[in-house]
């Protein structure tokens, strides 16, 4: 066997180890049949709350132990491929079973990077604000990329996005956006976009082809569970109404059904533009607990409530990304080191490299680069 496909099978059987221990196998079985056993309780959805949180309880930890035994079942088959190939002096399936095990050890450590959401709202659904910052027209257009950006991500991974609030730019692109991304650790894998995001390139709107830095601040915060109280008192928010405005579309509602809700304690604002008041007004509520719940999280963690303080304004000094399409081609975060050249990919939504990266350096408190056999 080459030393290649020594180190991957290494590396993979390490995944396995590091899969297993946070899963703790020796257990997941014994819970999964109790899981099972809840479940067909027919008393479980008098209590829908409850009932959702079982359910997706129940199919996480179905998907590890599948996850598991799956990377388990691949390894063993790929390795006794090329011993039998070996043996046969076939080259062809060796080198099938080899390419077999480089790719397994690629989505292995994918899961590795997984099993690091295991903090306390990792696996709830999200709410991702965008809002354009320094650079007018250009920066309005760059919010409106980053939300195709983001949308993309989250399609291509099975989320369902819904498009809470949106105000339109004056010329092109938008001012802000809100949306929720709902799906198993949706807020575990955005958490760490929150930041200013950088773009410079040859503008479109420049009839003089000048270069252009544009930039736009990214916040994620999860959505509150329902069995996380919390408790706003009347005398602490705002609630107004009004028009929503817009050019037009089908995503743009025309009536006096808007509501804006000013937590006046902190200054936060969210809003909610679909077409019920009612509606809105539960929507908007529910985006202020999280925003609320995800200041007490960046109060129990000093590294997350750095980060969020750093983001400060859209602009110079303050990004976590950049996005470089001219002169040259390159997208590289700024805090874990992690490039890529591919700026094409990145803008349509590949961006599982940089994540894995951030949760890396989260969970080791070192940048993707210094941290072995991580991808």
């Amino acid at each position: 066997m080459r030393a290649e496909t020594e180190a991957n099978v290494a590396a993979i059987r390490r995944s396995i180890d590091l899969l297993a221990t946070r899963m703790d196998r020796r257990t997941a079985a014994f819970r999964l049949e109790e899981l099972n056993a809840l479940t067909e309780d027919p008393a479980l959805w008098n209590d829908p709350q409850r009932a959702q949180k079982l359910m997706r309880d129940r199919q996480m930890l179905a998907d590890r132990i599948a996850t598991l035994d799956g990377i388990e079942r691949e390894l063993r088959e790929n390795l006794e491929l090329i011993e039998l190939g070996e043996a046969e002096g076939d080259t062809e399936v060796v080198r099938e079973a080899e390419e077999a095990l480089k790719a397994l050890r690629a989505r292995a450590e994918a899961k590795e990077i997984e099993a690091l959401l295991d903090g306390e709202a990792d696996a709830n659904d999200t709410f991702l604000e965008i809002n354009a910052g320094a650079g007018g027209t250009e920066s309005c257009d760059w919010a409106a990329m980053l939300a195709r950006m983001y949308t993309r991500w989250a399609e291509a991974h099975g989320y369902k996005v819904e498009l809470l609030d949106e105000s339109p730019g004056e010329e092109a692109g938008i001012k802000s956006a809100t949306y929720r991304i709902s799906g198993p650790n949706a807020y575990g894998w955005l958490k760490g976009e929150s930041g200013v995001h950088r773009l410079g390139r040859i503008s479109p709107y420049d009839s003089a082809a000048r270069r252009h830095t544009s930039f736009c601040a990214v916040w994620v915060y999860p959505v509150v569970d329902d069995n996380i109280e919390i408790v706003i008192p009347e005398k602490d928010i705002r609630i107004d109404t009004m028009r929503a405005s817009g050019a037009g579309g089908q995503h743009v509602n025309k009536t006096d059904s808007a509501v804006r809700i000013t937590h006046l304690p902190t200054g936060i604002v969210v809003t909610s533009s679909l077409k019920s008041q009612h509606q809105n007004r539960e929507i908007a509520m529910n985006a202020l607990k999280a925003r609320l719940y995800q200041l007490e999280l960046d109060r129990r963690n000093a590294a997350i409530q750095e980060q969020h303080e750093s983001k400060g304004e859209a602009g110079w000094g303050n990004q976590i990304r950049s996005y470089v399409l001219q002169p040259y081609q390159m997208v590289k975060d700024l805090r874990t080191g992690y490039e890529t050249s591919d700026t094409g990919g990145g803008l349509d939504g590949d961006l599982d490299g940089f994540m894995a990266a951030t949760l890396a350096m989260n969970a080791t408190g070192k940048k993707r680069g210094e941290v072995a056999d991580i991808a």
